[in-house]
């Protein structure tokens, strides 16, 4: 008689399906090698575990440093930067109307006109300059028309323009538990006065 409650039957192993020998494992992949629940393999091996061997408080020093690690021969693929209370902020750059919004459709529409006057100019005999510059004058033209569209199709709710970027206000450089003593001491020996690189010229 089968079991009323399938849950029960699948974790203590289900006669007749290939694949599965009982506990929380799932049936083989096409590999071969069975699927296994998270925390099935009793969690990750020590060499995957990560240490904080220096923290900072901008980007362009935790990238030295690992910068400083690599140049002393350090295995940094096993090193990380990790950004933590990650912030997003959007600088206002300016006013957007309409008529900006036309210019920027115009320079966007340009740069694509000219792509496409090379693309015919090359197979062109003659004055292939023209054909560019036809080209270059036709997606500035549609390229202006489409942004000043696009600009009062917003009915005036984003009148500006930004630039979004992820801040964070602490970077810490990470490296598998294994190597934690040598980055440790490389990156210690980048704060004495005078220390150079390891191999540097003298």
């Amino acid at each position: 008689m089968m079991s009323r409650n399938p849950t029960a039957a699948w974790r203590s192993g289900t006669l007749g399906v290939p694949g599965v020998s009982g506990g929380n494992n799932l049936p083989a992949g096409p590999s071969g090698d069975q699927f296994r629940t998270p925390g099935s393999d009793g969690g990750t091996g020590p060499g995957n575990a990560t240490v904080t061997v220096a923290s900072y408080s901008d980007y362009p020093s935790a990238q030295s440093a690992v910068d400083f690690l690599s140049d002393n021969q350090f295995p940094v693929e096993r090193a990380a930067i990790v950004g933590t209370d990650l912030a997003l902020v959007e600088t206002v750059l300016g006013r957007m109307t309409t008529a900006r919004a036309a210019l920027a459709g115009a320079a966007t529409g340009a740069w694509f006109g000219l792509f496409i006057g090379l693309l015919f100019g090359i197979f062109t005999v003659g004055n292939w300059w023209a054909v560019i510059l036809v080209g270059l004058a036709i997606g500035a033209v549609w390229g202006a028309i489409f942004g000043a569209i696009a600009h009062s199709m917003t009915g005036g709710r984003r009148d500006f323009t930004s630039a979004s970027s992820l801040r964070a206000s602490k970077y810490a450089v990470t490296v598998d538990a294994t190597f934690a003593d040598q980055a440790r001491q490389l990156i210690g020996r980048m704060n004495w006065p005078g220390q150079q690189p390891a191999g540097a010229p003298g």
